[in-house]
């Protein structure tokens, strides 16, 4: 009888990853980025996109050139998600509320200069003023354009994936939940064939009965991502995320003085262990964390 491979045998592609050993992607030098780059490749993953969060589009621009500057320095690394600044502001969760803006022409046109081909995904709230015309022009460059940190509701969302939307920016957390009468972004992202669902399955974000659920609704469509900031490898204590402090108790990343979320500590070869111990069969388990998002990245 053929024993299944540890999870961590998993060559995994992680969409969402925003650091690791107190090196986060944001402002990290080429030596901090390579050394959280090669903890989470001892941990399952052998793809990533750098992930960034929601700070000034001056900011931003600068920071992406110093990335396109050094990504052929950092193999495995398939350019950067830009996690904002383009989200609702009641949604915000751990994304400095002083840093988010309307997704306008301009705006954008300065963030796809600035990457030169290396932005591969942006979350937007899909609601904001111009966010319709935004999705057009980060489609028509060849990025993925996910819904996420977001009011918006089903026919809202589900506008935007018809527009070229196809991923859901850690599907329940930072949006609405999915109702009965009200299915929210969740709801229009599992009609829709060609949406990919994130999960953070840490056991934290999302409750195990939830993840097992979503498996069954759409088990070619689940992507799962770590959403790991900088603490994860390390011990509890005090971090930041972008220009906001943060506290890590038993591994649980929290805004520090409450109980808002930032990010996780997760690794991918434990939230394949996560998802399976919620119930997902492993082969689905470790294609959510290998093809699925592998065919994300791949499409252009």
């Amino acid at each position: 009888m053929n024993t299944p491979a540890h999870p961590a045998a998993v060559e995994a592609v992680d969409l969402h990853c925003h650091g690791a050993l107190g090196h986060s992607f944001d402002d990290a030098d080429l030596d901090g980025l390579a050394a959280a780059v090669a903890f989470h490749r001892a941990h399952g993953t052998s793809t990533l996109l750098l992930s960034l969060v929601s700070a000034p589009i001056d900011r931003l621009e600068e920071r992406l050139r110093e990335i396109r500057e050094i990504l052929p320095a950092l193999p495995g690394v398939a350019g950067v998600h830009l996690e904002g600044p383009f989200l609702a502001d009641s949604r915000r969760g751990a994304h400095d509320p002083r840093a988010l803006v309307a997704p306008t022409a301009e705006a954008v046109d300065r963030l796809l200069s600035a990457a030169d081909g290396i932005l591969r995904q942006v979350t937007i709230a899909p609601e904001l003023p111009g966010a319709m015309q935004a999705i057009d022009r980060l489609v028509s460059a060849g990025v993925t354009v996910a819904v996420g940190h977001t009011q918006a509701d089903h026919d809202t969302a589900a506008a935007a994936f018809d527009r070229g939307a196809r991923l859901l920016t850690h599907a329940f957390n930072a949006m609405p939940g999915l109702g009965h009468r009200a299915p929210g972004p969740v709801g229009a992202a599992l009609e829709r064939d060609h949406v990919v669902l994130e999960v953070i399955a840490d056991g934290i974000h999302v409750h195990p009965v939830v993840i097992r659920t979503m498996f069954a609704a759409a088990p070619s469509r689940i992507a799962l991502v770590t959403d790991a900031m900088s603490a994860t490898g390390l011990g509890d204590g005090p971090y930041r995320l972008g220009g906001l402090e943060v506290e890590v108790e038993d591994g649980r990343p929290v805004l520090a003085g409450t109980d808002t979320l930032a990010g996780s500590t997760l690794t991918m070869e434990r939230a394949i262990e996560m998802a399976t111990a919620a119930g997902v069969p492993l082969d689905l388990a470790r294609a959510a964390a290998t093809t699925v998002p592998a065919r994300l990245l791949a499409r252009d």
